[in-house]
């Protein structure tokens, strides 16, 4: 079983990366971005076929090691 974790700062936490890039596309001419936010993807292969473990594994991943969960936000997708 394939899961997908996606982690974001969570919004009113500041993101100077995402700053850099929007700067970096408006120099590359891209004047249409108004706003830039970046995260992190996780693709975890798991053991076993039952979701609802798996879900629940991966929240205790999320939880002590993958998001710092006082400034991110994270989404759980399994897949397949």
């Amino acid at each position: 079983m394939q899961a997908r974790i996606f982690v974001t700062l969570k919004n009113g936490v500041l993101d100077p990366q995402g700053k850099a890039i929007e700067t970096a596309l408006h120099s590359l001419g891209h004047d249409g971005v108004e706003g830039v936010r970046q995260g992190k993807l996780f693709e975890i292969e798991l053991k076993g076929a039952d979701a609802g473990a798996a879900e629940a594994e991966l929240k205790s991943m999320c939880e002590r090691l993958l998001a710092n969960t006082v400034i991110e936000n994270y989404q759980i997708e399994i897949v397949g």
